[in-house]
């Protein structure tokens, strides 16, 4: 089991490009995504997959946009969470079952990566938790997530990008509203 001690938070920046290239290695996470799925219309992400996601996310890092967290286990690249002002992922504001609840600003946690060796430890736990100390520390009131509740206990990886209620819950993000029953909005007031 893997120690929260040994764990460093990082925003992704310029400077730490090569380790998120690292992370997510030559297919780019998922089958290409490079974190551009929520970022995209669907055509949009099927037309640009593989290269074109992993340029349109450098061009975004090396804008100085905020697009997320990097974690490090002693000072390797392990873990990545996509937090980001609500109204930039295109598909989760066109989404029945994601709708906003209310005008609040928000910043969504849409997606996490996590090395396949330090995968089914409670990381993403840690890591939500180092996302809530950065994001205070950087005047976000509300953060929020939109978590799956697992149909089986071997659901495959593909499936668990968006993250698990439990792991929510356990970093104490509370239930805001739900459009669907497998897809709760989760959120923490900071």
């Amino acid at each position: 089991m893997i120690s929260k001690n040994n764990l460093s938070f990082s925003p992704l920046d310029k400077d730490n490009w090569g380790d998120f290239e690292q992370l997510l290695g030559e297919r780019g996470g998922c089958g290409g995504c490079w974190c551009m799925s929520w970022r995209l219309s669907r055509s949009e992400f099927d037309c640009q997959k593989g290269n074109g996601n992993k340029e349109a996310m450098k061009q975004l890092v090396e804008s100085g946009e905020q697009v997320g967290i990097l974690t490090f286990h002693d000072g390797k690249p392990i873990g990545w969470c996509a937090v980001a002002p609500r109204e930039v992922y295109v598909r989760l504001n066109e989404s029945r079952v994601l709708k906003p609840i209310d005008d609040e600003p928000v910043w969504s946690i849409t997606c996490f990566f996590v090395a396949k060796e330090f995968r089914r430890q409670g990381l993403c736990v840690a890591i939500i938790e180092g996302v809530i100390a950065y994001y205070k520390k950087h005047g976000v009131k509300i953060l929020e997530a939109y978590p799956i509740i697992p149909y089986s206990d071997k659901m495959p990886a593909a499936f668990a990008w968006v993250g698990f209620l439990s792991s929510f819950q356990k970093a104490r993000f509370v239930r805001a509203k739900s459009w669907s029953k497998a897809r709760p909005i989760m959120r923490y007031y900071l």
